[in-house]
């Protein structure tokens, strides 16, 4: 089955050639992606292909495109535009393109009721991977971000915090208008288009795609599993992610069996005689629960350690260049061995 179309036209070559560069080079966009530099091309092509989704320059847009049947225009607006097109939503063009992208992908699940049948994604299966400890301060996120950076070389990876506290705005240094409680907010409406929702909400840092954590403990504390469940079943089915990395953290609700949703979980460890013992009575409890199959799938991992005096604005991309990355590549390597 094809990919959904999503058409940009600008008049501007330089803009819609790098925008469509930009896009193609965003693996978990779930379109086929065309780019049209005049009106003639969009509408000849419009003529023979159904285009799900057009954005299209306030000086391209005419009658003849109008006439098009597409299933949903969005204006790529330069400020101001002719109030004829006040009926459909609009993003600004000169912004960063990955906001613009946002933007339209909100305005296409605000309003598209999509039923699972019309998600045709072609990609290779997805892998759920965790990161988990029941100790603390044993670089568990250190561990799960330079993983996602390095698999997102090549990959279409998105990146998941449950904890309770992660500190993602404080490190970075900026807020998210959205994050993981509004995607968790649609999980429980059902409406059938969480994943462009979801889209409008990616952020991405070195190629790894993120969702911006909770801000408040209680939403992690107040998500029933099954909710998770859902949540990940939407991205495995209906996403082009091909890897998930979940940072567990300790107040998630049904841990074993969101591990047991993993094909491989990486569990930090330390070696004094208090974490031993923490480690033995989860193990304890894993086969007390009957869900021995987690122990099968987990990789013990002592990371060196990294932080020193890297600015918190620094810290995740220089992840990727430091002993904890040569850590974290050498355990790959030696996996597809």
């Amino acid at each position: 089955m094809k990919k959904n179309i999503f058409a940009v036209c600008d008049l501007e070559v330089d803009y819609a050639l790098n925008f469509m560069d930009y896009l193609n080079h965003k693996k978990n966009i779930p379109f086929e992606i065309q780019a049209f530099t005049n009106v003639e091309s969009l509408i000849a092509y419009g003529k023979m292909n159904h285009i799900e989704l057009l954005l299209i320059s306030q000086k391209a847009m005419c009658r003849q495109v109008q006439e098009l049947e597409i299933g949903k225009i969005v204006i790529l607006s330069e400020g101001v535009h002719p109030p004829d097109l006040d009926r459909y939503p609009s993003v600004y063009k000169y912004q960063a393109s990955s906001d613009v992208v946002r933007e339209v992908m909100a305005c296409y699940g605000a309003e598209k009721a999509v039923a699972p049948a019309v998600f045709p994604v072609l990609k290779k299966t997805t892998e759920i991977y965790a990161v988990y400890s029941p100790l603390g301060r044993c670089l568990k996120t250190s561990f799960a971000l330079t993983l996602g950076q390095i698999l997102a070389k090549e990959r279409a990876v998105l990146y998941l915090n449950l904890e309770e506290y992660s500190g993602f705005e404080e490190m970075l240094g900026k807020g998210f208008a959205q994050n993981l409680s509004d995607l968790l907010y649609f999980v429980r409406q059902e409406n059938g288009n969480l994943i462009y929702k979801m889209n409008s909400m990616v952020q991405t840092i070195n190629n790894l795609d993120f969702i911006p954590p909770v801000r408040t403990p209680e939403d992690i504390r107040g998500t029933a599993w099954e909710d998770w469940e859902k949540l990940i079943q939407e991205i495995v089915l209906h996403s082009n992610y091909e890897f998930v990395i979940l940072d567990i953290g300790g107040a998630v609700d049904g841990t074993f069996q969101v591990l047991d949703m993993c094909r491989r979980i990486y569990m930090p460890v330390l070696s004094d005689p208090v974490s031993i013992s923490k480690i033995a009575q989860f193990e304890n409890l894993v086969r007390i629960w009957d869900y021995p199959q987690i122990l099968t799938r987990t990789v013990k991992v002592r990371p060196p350690f990294h932080g020193g005096n890297v600015a918190p604005e620094n810290y995740i991309e220089g992840l990727l260049w430091s002993e904890l990355g040569d850590y974290v590549r050498e355990i790959l390597r030696k996996e597809k061995e």
